[in-house]
């Protein structure tokens, strides 16, 4: 009980960094424990990503949109 004041404050400071140490340690484990659990039963349907060409096509081919674009580029370079 004769430790000093010093002495007293390291043997907190590494108490109490090995807490927080410990804490986030088991709260990463847990949380990686989660996600695995939660990908297994409940999986994320994915759709597949097919571009139609129909509406890509009639977008491009689309007078107005032309106009408004055209327009658009006109005010810009003015």
């Amino acid at each position: 009980m004769q430790d000093t004041l010093m002495q007293q404050g390291i043997d907190l400071m590494l108490f109490g960094m090995g807490s927080v140490c410990v804490f986030l340690t088991l709260l990463v484990i847990a949380t990686g424990i989660m996600s695995s659990v939660i990908g297994r039963f409940f999986p994320e349907a994915v759709a597949p990503l097919v571009p139609s060409r129909a509406s890509a096509q009639s977008s491009v081919n689309d007078p107005k949109l032309v106009a408004i674009i055209q327009a658009a580029i006109d005010k810009h370079r003015k």
